[in-house]
């Protein structure tokens, strides 16, 4: 039952961060401790609170790589020229899924998806997708999963070398 729980417990953290990460990207000053401060958690369940500060510290200082990925990867579109819901929904998926990988990017992306949905604009959740998929699909074809040389044999369809040195 408790593990049934875990989701609904992550969504919520989601939430909050995506509240409290709008706020910090309209007060770019503002520090995440002080923003953390402004949001009623006393009745939020402790593991919301924990990842919600963790996702909140942890976009809020990956943010300038992250977005450098945005640029990189999205021709002609500056993350700056995003709906503010929408680049702090792209910043958490990315975040989750690709940086400090606590979360399947799958499941990090469709969350993001529907948040921006829930939060944004109309357009948001179509927006959100579209940027991530692209994103994805460009790091998935540079092989980021760490080791090129192996992506390349199994794309050539090389088998991998199972002896570990024997």
């Amino acid at each position: 039952m408790e593990r049934h729980l875990l989701p609904q417990r992550r969504r919520r953290s989601r939430e909050i961060a995506l509240q409290l990460l709008y706020t910090l990207d309209l007060r770019p000053d503002e520090l995440p401790a002080s923003v953390l401060g402004t949001f009623p958690m006393d009745s939020e369940d402790p593991e919301v609170v924990r990842y919600t500060k963790e996702l909140v510290f942890g976009v809020w200082s990956e943010r300038v790589a992250i977005d450098t990925l945005i640029r990189t990867y999205i021709v002609n579109w500056r993350p700056e020229r995003m709906v503010v819901v929408d680049r702090v929904a792209v910043r958490m998926a990315l975040y989750e899924g690709s940086v400090a990988k606590t979360t399947p990017l799958a499941v990090a992306i469709s969350e993001a998806v529907e948040l921006a949905k829930v939060f944004g604009t109309e357009e948001s959740g179509r927006f959100v997708n579209g940027v991530l998929g692209r994103i994805v699909r460009a790091l998935e074809g540079l092989g980021t999963d760490g080791d090129e040389e192996e992506r390349k044999k199994r794309d050539e369809g090389v088998p991998e070398d199972t002896s570990h040195g024997e």
